[in-house]
């Protein structure tokens, strides 16, 4: 079994979820919940509480394979947080996929030239949102190829 199929503990998330919208939580741990990978997910409620993680990573928390980003959040805003991960020399390497509302041609430019790894429209509809997670585990979870980290530090 590759190392990355292996169920993980509740300590070690492989999914941060930064999402303020109760339903879109749901329905996001639901349909991760699905594949069986409701308790992989760490939510973060806002902009703050996912740049806290930064300081997490430093203690030695580990840090997750990818990280799906609203663009609408309370306190810090989805493209500051952006900013800030892909800025730091340490985590700038964790994928970033933008799930938003937002069809917006400016919010897309933008978020590419932050150092997004992809943008999403979430679709309204529960069935195609499964099939979007199902891409973003297939991808994202089985396929790539993450950078690990020790305490801080990327390993080779």
């Amino acid at each position: 079994m590759d190392e990355r199929e292996r169920p993980m503990s509740h300590s070690a998330p492989s999914i941060m979820l930064v999402e303020d919208n109760p339903m879109d939580v749901d329905l996001t741990t639901r349909a991760f919940g699905a594949l069986n990978l409701g308790d992989q997910i760490l939510v973060c409620r806002n902009g703050a509480e996912a740049l806290d993680q930064i300081s997490a990573w430093d203690s030695g928390q580990n840090t997750p394979t990818v990280i799906l980003l609203d663009l609408k959040l309370p306190k810090v805003g989805g493209t500051e947080v952006l900013r800030q991960l892909k800025g730091h020399p340490q985590y700038k390497s964790i994928p970033v996929v933008v799930l938003t509302t937002s069809a917006e041609t400016t919010d897309l430019k933008k978020c590419y030239d932050l150092g997004a790894n992809s943008y999403i429209v979430k679709p309204f509809n529960f069935e195609k949102f499964q099939e979007v997670v199902k891409q973003i585990d297939l991808y994202w979870l089985r396929t790539n190829k993450p950078p690990q980290f020790e305490t801080g530090a990327i390993t080779e």
